[in-house]
């Protein structure tokens, strides 16, 4: 534990001391509130809580991409910086270097989905919604959240180069939700099995109408279980090549 907390505050001051994070916190918070003000109020009259789901949609959204960005904050930097081979020679194995990166980079996008909780806030001066439904929604996000950064790290140990890790982080991502249009085109029981690995397509969507399932929780817990059991694994082979 003592080293999963080393590698998470190196990997959190990190993302203080340098603008990409600040860089991609103030995105994140400007498309939010762009997206808000557009296609959640828009200009028709609207009930609170369409508004408040509209919100959770686009704000899902975004903070899966937000999360495959931060793929190349992750393992790919690493070898590009040349600080893999500190790290392998370092006391520490590998499950401890990835619990550590991944903790971090979840921490700091939570933090930054956090401060989006003022858009739902403004639903109150006109309108009412449940502080349930909201809760619901940013407990969708983070689980959405940590499942596309754990992916992220999976590309991210593939690959030697950031960008690289990005564009394949987003491959697996977009395949996955492509899954969930593909099984709208074909019959059961086919069709509930391929919709059924879609993050946000087929997991997240509950969520942002209010509902917490316990299935989808576990859905999120083993996609996130998986993708860092395989970076391990991953980061293992590597370690003596």
């Amino acid at each position: 534990m003592k080293n999963i907390g080393l590698i998470l505050s190196r990997e959190l001051s990190s993302y203080l001391r340098t603008p990409s994070g600040y860089v991609i916190a103030a995105c994140l918070l400007l498309v939010n509130g762009l997206l808000f003000n557009a296609r959640a109020v828009g200009t028709g009259a609207k009930y609170s809580s369409e508004v408040l789901q509209q919100f959770l949609i686009d704000a899902g959204g975004t903070t899966m991409i937000a999360a495959v960005i931060f793929s190349m904050r992750m393992l790919a930097e690493e070898r590009a910086n040349g600080t893999r081979t500190l790290l392998f020679t370092s006391p520490v194995r590998e499950a401890e270097i990835v619990l550590g990166k991944f903790l971090a980079a979840l921490l700091f996008l939570s933090v930054i989905t956090s401060l989006t909780i003022y858009l739902p806030a403004l639903i109150f001066i006109r309108g009412k919604v449940s502080i349930g439904h909201i809760g619901a929604g940013y407990l969708g996000m983070f689980l959405l959240g940590a499942a596309t950064l754990s992916i992220g790290m999976f590309a991210s140990a593939l690959v030697k180069n950031p960008f690289l890790a990005v564009l394949l982080a987003a491959v697996f991502v977009t395949t996955f939700e492509l899954a969930w249009w593909v099984g709208q085109i074909t019959d059961p029981p086919f069709k509930t099995f391929v919709s059924y690995v879609a993050p946000y397509m087929k997991h997240f969507h509950p969520f942002r109408r209010g509902l917490v399932q316990l299935s989808d929780i576990v859905f999120y817990a083993t996609v996130i279980g998986v993708s860092l059991l395989a970076s391990v694994r991953v980061l293992q082979s590597q370690r003596w090549q």
